[in-house]
């Protein structure tokens, strides 16, 4: 980063017109880098990698949109640099890239598209998909061999160019929340969904980073009592041809191009550059409020598609060197399912997503990523490789493996599916703890020996090598799929709005609609989906690992059934604030505050170990499982289908020391989970379990009355609701075995 006086130096040398020149400038940083050039003459450094290109053209485009094409002359270790002395922020640019066109060895330059910087820091304009972004002559007659036949058209018109930015921030005024991984609590968002009908927000600002940024936005996540924001793609991203021509797009993200640029449509203040200071100053907000920012990020595949798709930026630059190719080069190896797959295993591609990493970290404040298809990223030549470079690299770099890192566990391709086998660095979307808590409240889990690992944090897959319970992040909704309350109302998808013949989304869906498919006005109906809401929400935040929440949820957000909204830039996609109005859903809200508080304050709840279900001197032991008889469970009870479970969470034998160095001991609880329609009279196990207990939550409650609650005595009987979860804090024993001593609700402090 330059120095103070050279940044000024900068601004006031870039308002100067020039006439265009190229000096030889430096090969590195890549990208479009403001500086001060020999003489003290200020301008940008540009540097693009183009291995086995012949020549490179910079292509200039001032307000008008009128082109100045500059050859790049100077060519160091395949990287093509030059300073453009009086060009400065703001500038609009982007490149030629000249080269054989020979597609069935995979070589497809074609000067005649204009291709975006890899490393552009902001994008400007809109991307349009006419045939003239192709790089093949997409309505040749012999469709077959189309992607053979270059395209002769100047796209320039079609794509949005890069922007030069400045760097003059050092975020010293910045202070992160470092949120430790055991009391992260996550909630998944949309930028745009999230603020584009929050009447809070003033509707200029609605669906952008300044929307997030503002404080009533702001207010909802801290009353919630989340930890960290993670926020569906903000990379610059590009609609693909099918969804355009069905007058949709591609309102997820999950299709980069930019890997530097945040999403210029989601800000207010411009998009010639202005969008990098609206997401940093969205951070700043965020973590002024102590919540920290995850990114969803997607570099397993881009925007360009496979050989029919569009040339925009890497398959112009150096196709071979991007991405992985058949033994076939002619066409992409495909572990995504998007047609293609960037070629993790070459040095410039892995340069190319670090480099991505850091920026993000160092410069744009973010605390963390979650890796889209994170199998791909880890795949070596061919197979999943937990050794690969990618995984390597991240391992050992200095910025990087101190952040949050959460891998999305799979691909599409052969071997893919990866739950669990990640390194300990990582934490990994726990697909298996969803299957197994939806299956047990629809009444579908052959035994309860599978749920009894997710609830305690499933050992099975990751206590070995120092992972900890927080590597499984907890969840039973995510973006893709059912939201909560549609979980409960449809069992089938309706995905018609997509316009794919509701091909499209997984017909796995492990929902059930409570007897009636879609909405209802039966009251029996609704009040029993409100409870597999309060029961579905309470299983997630009462698990050993990190939860995750996704966005609406906690009022009862719906989709109609649609379980894959990629495409719904509307208020299919967007959350609905009225829904706290409706009946039940202000209870929903309130119960989900309730729950994280209780997580915040007690220990016991967010383990930094594994439970060891040894039996102490005192008879207790740190996990125990019950059934409704009140018995400890036996080898045959997990291996036999059951409604009803009883977990008991000590306190007093919780791993570790508080920032003092003092032992950590909480409250102990017992949790009743029974999924069966009737009630059922579970006896609360006595001395040397409890005296007494507290009830704390009961979900065949609407709403929840404040504590103390009612006191039930050890070895009674407590009569669980059909369909409900039971919290009760253990009362007498402890007190008088026993000082507590807490630890904090939440440490802000040391390494993440």
């Amino acid at each position: 980063m330059s120095s103070a006086a050279e940044q000024e130096a900068v601004r006031q040398h870039a308002r100067v017109p020039r006439e265009a020149a190229v000096w030889p400038g430096a090969p590195t940083p890549l990208g479009a880098r403001c500086r001060v050039g020999p003489g003290g003459v200020a301008g940008t450094n540009f540097a693009l990698w183009a291995g086995g290109a012949e020549a490179v053209e910079l292509c200039l485009f001032d307000a008008d949109g009128v082109e100045t094409r500059l050859p790049l002359t100077e060519l160091t270790h395949e990287i093509w640099h030059g300073f453009v002395p009086g060009f400065g922020p703001g500038q609009r640019y982007g490149y030629r890239v000249h080269g054989r066109w020979d597609p069935w060895t995979g070589a497809r330059w074609n000067p005649a598209k204009l291709l975006l910087d890899p490393y552009a820091r902001a994008v400007d304009g809109a991307f349009a998909l006419p045939p003239e972004v192709y790089g093949h002559v997409r309505d040749w007659p012999q469709q077959h061999v189309a992607d053979t036949v270059r395209d002769e058209r100047d796209s320039a018109p079609y794509v949005p160019k890069g922007v030069v930015v400045q760097d003059d921030d050092d975020w010293s005024d910045d202070r992160r929340p470092k949120t430790p991984w055991p009391d992260s609590v996550l909630y998944e968002l949309h930028v745009k969904g999230f603020t584009a009908r929050h009447p809070g927000i003033p509707e200029q600002l609605r669906g952008t980073y300044a929307g997030l940024a503002h404080p009533a936005a702001v207010e909802h996540l801290v009353r919630l009592g989340v930890t960290a924001v993670e926020l569906l793609p903000v990379h610059q991203f590009a609609h693909e041809d099918h969804l355009l021509r069905r007058g949709l797009t591609n309102y997820w993200g999950y299709n980069s191009i930019g890997y530097f640029a945040p999403h210029a449509a989601y800000s207010s203040s411009g998009t010639t550059g202005q969008q990098v200071g609206e997401f940093k100053r969205m951070v700043r907000a965020l973590h002024a409020a102590g919540i920290e920012v995850i990114l969803d990020v997607v570099y397993n595949h881009t925007a360009e598609a496979g050989e029919l798709g569009p040339t925009l930026s890497l398959k112009g630059i150096d196709n071979r060197g991007y991405y992985r190719l058949q033994s076939d080069a002619r066409r992409y190896a495909d572990y995504t399912g998007c047609g293609n797959t960037l070629h993790v295993v070459q040095p410039q591609v892995l340069r190319l997503i670090t480099d991505s990493l850091r920026y993000w970290v160092t410069e744009m404040g973010v605390d963390g990523f979650r890796f889209d298809l994170a199998a791909a990223l880890a795949r070596s030549m061919h197979d999943v490789d937990m050794l690969s470079p990618f995984l390597a690299v991240i391992a050992q770099d200095p910025v990087l493996r101190r952040v949050k890192l959460i891998a999305e566990p799979w691909d599409v391709g052969n071997g893919g599916y990866q739950v669990g086998a990640f390194p300990p660095l990582w934490t990994e979307w726990n697909d298996r703890y969803r299957d197994a808590v939806r299956d047990f409240w629809r009444g579908a889990l052959p035994d309860v020996r599978d749920l009894g690992y997710r609830l305690s944090g499933s050992s099975d897959l990751y206590a070995w090598g120092g992972r900890r319970p927080y590597a499984s992040v907890n969840f039973v909704t995510a973006h893709d799929g059912f939201t909560l309350r549609d979980l409960v109302t449809y069992e089938r998808k309706h995905n018609e709005a997509n316009g794919e013949g509701n091909r499209d989304g997984t017909d796995d869906n492990r929902a059930w609609n409570c007897g009636v498919e879609g909405e209802t006005d039966d009251p029996a109906v609704n009040a029993l989906r409100r409870r597999q809401t309060r029961n579905l929400m309470t299983s997630v935040l009462l698990s050993t690992g990190v939860p995750m929440l996704v966005a609406g949820d906690e009022m009862g957000r719906t989709q109609g059934g649609n379980n894959n909204a990629y495409c719904q830039d509307n208020e299919i996609g967007w959350l609905d604030w009225s829904l706290p109005d409706e009946p039940g859903r202000a209870a929903l809200l309130a119960l989900t505050r309730r729950l994280l508080a209780l997580r915040h304050r007690h220990p016991v709840l967010r383990r930094r170990a594994f439970f060891s279900g040894r039996r102490g001197a005192d008879g207790l032991r740190d996990l125990a499982w019950f059934t409704a008889a009140g018995t400890e469970m036996t080898e045959p009870d997990w291996y036999a289908p059951a409604a009803t479970l009883g977990l008991y969470l000590s306190g007093r034998d919780i791993p570790g020391r508080d920032p003092r160095g003092e032992r950590i001991t909480d409250d102990s609880f017992l949790a009743v989970l029974h999924a069966g329609p009737d009630p059922v009279d579970f006896r609360l196990p006595g001395p040397p379990w409890a005296e007494s207990y507290e009830l704390v939550v009961d979900t065949a409650r609407e709403e929840q009355s404040d504590p103390p609650g009612t006191v039930h005595r050890g070895g009674g009987v407590l009569e669980v609701a059909g369909r409900s979860v039971v919290l009760l804090r253990v009362a007498g024993v402890q007190e008088s075995r026993t000082k507590q001593v807490k630890s904090p609700a939440i440490s802000t402090s040391g390494p993440v």
